[in-house]
């Protein structure tokens, strides 16, 4: 029998906001005779906002009201409550993410979006999720050996994912965008230059400076080059300084031979579509012209062109449809009413860790676990993730959870509640063992969750008669 559930996608960006409603359809895959197997087996787009310009107090200042307020109406519109919510992120990308205020808008935003919503900003993040928006993952799930990549091109920046096999392998971020350069259509008048823009037009000995008039093949020069380094991030060309310039973060971390690219975000209509050269700036910015010099530089054509399921609303349909994952079905906790439980950061052991019979595991865990400690020497709330063991024996299972608890032992003293996320199908006898052996303290053991160190979880209700619950793992981090 299916359960339905409702999330919400919100994407604050630097050109624009939007929303999206989805339903999230659950079900138990496997057979009456096996363990049961919760999956998502359909995500539908129930609704879609208008495209909003993102509300600026300034150049530095979002518009908190004015967003809340543009949010507010758009869960009217739809007929929807916060508290009908069960899942969906909050996103607020590229340059907005700098802006001053951009934590208080994600909080105001967290308070809308119901009791399990994650509010994340990050550039790999980012460039994950569009690309999950886009049917990038898919595609390269369904029909490609070879690695798909997607480069989500909105007003501030192009967030770069690399797909194989249906998962993320590489990502990348460029201060690339239609909104770098903003100008009066009818006169071509500069209101607003980036930095990284201006300096790349200085040493192209382009005159484009704010409040001066600019000459349409100068403009046209620079995207030009920004459409080459573009090509330069995926190895289409030799790298510059250039792109270490505009390389945000990180660049891709290997060289990959592409089978397909995929273009997505507000540019990416303009590789697509039609660019009229009669209305070269009708939003009055570079964003069609860059998108004209990316269809047109030849670099782009050593990998097929492919069509994304999404352009301008890639990241809101990913952050609405993609961010929720199901946990297995061999969990253990403890107590419901603990749940959900948000940005809980994850601790992640190695192999090495595990290694010799989990010889060192105590040791290792309890030097590992001080990292999480705060200046005044009190614990954060943390999860502990780690692969486990194949078919344990009910012995291995009480050996193991009599180590956890030995490495953990400064942490539990100060702390009420152990979560653990682990990658073998053993979640629900060590949760239990866990339980029995600390009566005093509350439980959550999960398994067949991905994560990383850096990542953040959240946890939410429990569905399907309380086998499953849903999950969304995140990086709470701000891009630079």
């Amino acid at each position: 029998m299916s359960e339905f559930l409702l999330s919400v996608g919100i994407d604050l960006g630097t050109t624009t906001t939007q929303l999206i409603f989805s339903r999230l359809e659950v079900e138990n895959t496997a057979s009456a005779a096996s363990i049961p197997r919760i999956q998502i087996v359909d995500k539908k787009v129930i609704y879609r906002s208008d495209i909003h310009f993102t509300p600026l107090l300034s150049r530095t200042v979002i518009d908190v009201n004015a967003v809340r307020a543009l949010v507010e109406k758009e869960y009217q519109k739809a007929g929807i409550k916060p508290g009908d919510l069960s899942a969906g992120a909050v996103i607020i990308t590229g340059e907005t993410a700098r802006k001053e205020n951009s934590e208080a808008v994600l909080r105001t935003l967290s308070g809308l979006a119901g009791d399990f919503v994650v509010a994340t900003a990050g550039s790999d993040l980012e460039a994950i999720i569009a690309g999950r928006g886009a049917g990038v993952a898919l595609m390269s799930k369904k029909n490609w050996s070879r690695p798909l990549v997607n480069l989500d091109i909105g007003g501030g920046t192009t967030n770069i994912a690399v797909f194989l096999e249906g998962d993320p392998v590489d990502t990348s971020c460029l201060d690339i965008g239609g909104r770098q350069i903003i100008l009066e259509p009818a006169t071509l008048k500069l209101t607003y230059v980036a930095k990284k823009a201006a300096i790349l037009a200085e040493r192209m000995n382009l005159r484009l400076k704010e409040g001066e008039i600019a000459a349409l093949g100068d403009l046209t020069s620079l995207c030009e080059r920004l459409a080459l380094i573009m090509a330069q991030s995926l190895g289409l060309a030799p790298p510059t300084e250039e792109l270490d310039l505009f390389v945000t973060a990180h660049p891709l971390r290997k060289s990959w031979r592409f089978g397909g690219l995929v273009f997505s975000g507000g540019v990416a209509d303009f590789i697509y579509n039609d660019y009229d050269p009669r209305r070269p700036f009708p939003y009055g910015d570079i964003g069609p012209l860059l998108g004209h010099c990316i269809r047109e530089c030849r670099l782009f054509s050593q990998a097929e062109r492919l069509t994304p399921l999404e352009t301008i609303r890639a990241t809101v349909v990913g952050a609405g449809s993609n961010t929720m994952e199901i946990s297995g079905s061999t969990i253990a906790i403890s107590d419901q009413s603990i749940l959900p439980i948000k940005n809980i950061p994850i601790l992640k052991l190695t192999e090495d860790d595990e290694a010799d019979d989990y010889r060192y595991f105590s040791s290792r865990l309890a030097e590992k676990v001080s990292w999480f400690k705060e200046d005044d020497g009190r614990h954060q709330r943390l999860a502990v993730a780690f692969r486990g063991l194949k078919n344990p024996s009910f012995e291995k299972v009480k050996e193991l959870s009599a180590r956890i608890i030995e490495g953990l032992s400064d942490y539990i003293r100060v702390n009420d509640l152990l979560v653990l996320v682990l990658d073998m199908d053993m979640a629900k006898s060590l949760g239990y063992a866990l339980m029995n052996a600390l009566p005093d303290k509350k439980v959550i053991s999960l398994d067949t969750v991905k994560v990383e160190n850096g990542d953040y979880i959240d946890i939410g209700a429990s569905l399907a008669n309380g086998r499953v619950v849903p999950v969304v793992v995140k990086t709470l981090i701000f891009g630079k």
